[in-house]
């Protein structure tokens, strides 16, 4: 059978160097990565050729990072990685996109990467309230903060509430030194990270100040009505049910929830409230759960391993139990 040839062109606005990577590490990565096709670049010519389904492979993953550099990214081999990763597991292509949520302070597009990411970005767009769940990495609260801050200066909400559920671990807050705020702070500081990555700096400070954007703890949260807000609860695996259907009832006019949890770290014992909410609320209009897995990790490429390691460990240990009770 005749090789497959595909012959990509590469637009005068994309910097082949930036595309290929510093002395074409990213060129070298595609083609160890797919080991049965050729790739040959000459000036602004990419010649892909092999078997038919791998030479799709690659000039899906040239693609999208042709579409990373004219978007003005700089792909690394972390962003290899994972378009590799997606072609190979036959994950959506830029089609499926919802495109770019917003430009960070810096100028760098802030837009979903995987097909997870897609399905979780286009939930927050069209539902009232989306709960987002899986491991580390995932892109669960930065892509909500993105959403957020992308609403706020679109004017679509008023202002951004931010909450997590205080975890004392084996401490009173009342104990801790310092003021209540500075007492807050630590269990808040990942909210805080992900907004100034988005925002400058100080122009979050000055929103946070102003009361546009608050950051508190959700004990906060009692007695109110969350109107004209777009609202993120982050780490909801550590809700009690009382404290999920508390949050969840201050949902207020003109608002957007987004919860996001990894029920695989959490820190209470008894019933998840994140549990619980999925259990009561699927399947009701304007409410939506979306499921991300390691093939959506997006922070560095060791951390989908370690995702990995501890799943097979777990599962061992649940094997072991299992195997253990069998002989009682």
């Amino acid at each position: 059978m005749e090789p497959t040839r595909v012959r990509l062109t590469i637009p005068d606005s994309v910097d082949p160097t930036v595309l290929m990577g510093p002395a074409d590490s990213l060129l070298r990565q595609v083609e160890d990565s797919f080991a049965d096709s050729m790739v040959t670049v000459r000036g602004t010519q990419v010649t892909i050729i092999g078997p038919t389904r791998e030479v799709e492979r690659v000039t899906s993953v040239f693609s999208r990072l042709i579409s990373m550099v004219e978007a003005g990214e700089v792909p690394t081999t972390d962003d290899v990685s994972l378009l590799v990763g997606q072609a190979q597991h036959g994950a959506a292509g830029p089609g499926s996109d919802p495109g770019e949520i917003l430009l960070t302070y810096r100028g760098r597009p802030v837009r979903p990467k995987t097909e997870g990411q897609v399905r979780y970005v286009a939930s927050m767009r069209d539902n009232l309230m989306t709960f987002g769940l899986g491991p580390a990495g995932t892109g669960k609260t930065y892509l909500a903060m993105a959403m957020a801050v992308a609403a706020l200066r679109r004017h679509e909400v008023a202002r951004i509430v931010l909450t997590r559920p205080v975890v004392e671990a084996g401490e009173s807050l009342g104990y801790l030194p310092g003021t209540l705020q500075e007492k807050v702070d630590p269990y808040v500081r990942p909210l805080y990270d992900a907004l100034f990555d988005i925002t400058d700096p100080e122009r979050g400070t000055s929103l946070v100040e102003q009361g546009v954007i608050e950051v508190a703890p959700l004990a906060f949260m009692r007695g109110r009505t969350l109107n004209d807000a777009f609202v993120i609860l982050d780490e909801a695996q550590n809700t009690t049910p009382e404290q999920m259907k508390m949050f969840l009832t201050r949902f207020g006019h003109s608002s957007r929830f987004v919860i996001t949890g990894d029920t695989t770290q959490r820190d209470l014992v008894g019933q998840s409230g994140l549990d619980s909410a999925r259990r009561v609320l699927e399947g009701i209009e304007g409410i939506q759960f979306v499921e991300l897995d390691r093939n959506d990790i997006v922070r560095h490429s060791l951390v989908a391993r370690i995702v990995d390691a501890y799943a097979r460990a777990e599962s061992g240990a649940g094997a072991g139990r299992k195997g253990g009770s069998s002989h009682e």
